[in-house]
């Protein structure tokens, strides 16, 4: 059997799932009623589904910063400070200095956002449920673990052009005092 090429199959795939989770994410908000007419009142909270996507990754990922946060999730940082914005003032996260930067911020969690959480996990279920809909459970196990080895494998390149960029950066900060007394470092 022809298939399209492996990574159009993944982007097209990743696309579909992210469309659906928002479509059903957003009909729960307006209606309380999910796609297949499971109620789930109030279970947005009145977040947007960006603002909920933020809310996840910001409890997969704790303590990065709002720069590292907006890479993972794929959005510009300006973005990423408009969601992170309207959940501060909901008291769901805060945002505190990096002890490493006090330049920048971390993104940390509030005990507030864990409703939240679960009832986006609920909606998340439903979404996964229909985009596995004929699988059995040994083809879901096995599907999510080869998608954590291509994810693995993927993100070992990031890592190391991070851990390049991270000692880049720490070069420049010492360099800099010693420059200011007029050495070279």
């Amino acid at each position: 059997m022809e298939h399209a090429p492996l990574g159009f199959l993944l982007v097209d795939a990743a696309r579909l799932y992210r469309a659906r989770f928002e479509r059903t994410y957003d009909g729960v908000a307006s209606q309380g009623v999910a796609g297949d007419g499971a109620s789930l009142q109030g279970a947005t909270g009145g977040l947007t589904a960006g603002e909920a996507r933020t809310l996840t990754y910001a409890n997969l990922h704790p303590g990065l910063r709002q720069s590292a946060l907006a890479e993972k999730m794929n959005v510009e940082p300006m973005t990423l400070v408009g969601f992170l914005d309207r959940l501060e003032a909901l008291g769901l996260l805060r945002r505190l200095p990096d002890p490493r930067d006090r330049r920048a911020k971390i993104v940390e969690l509030t005990a507030a956002a864990a409703p939240f959480l679960a009832r986006i996990r609920e909606i998340a279920a439903l979404v996964r449920g229909e985009a596995l809909a004929g699988f059995d459970d040994a083809e879901r196990e096995a599907l999510a673990t080869m998608l954590v080895r291509i994810r693995e494998n993927l993100a070992r390149e990031a890592r190391c052009r991070d851990d390049a960029r991270e000692a880049d950066a720490g070069r420049a900060t010492h360099a800099a005092p010693a420059m200011a007394r007029g050495g070279t470092s």
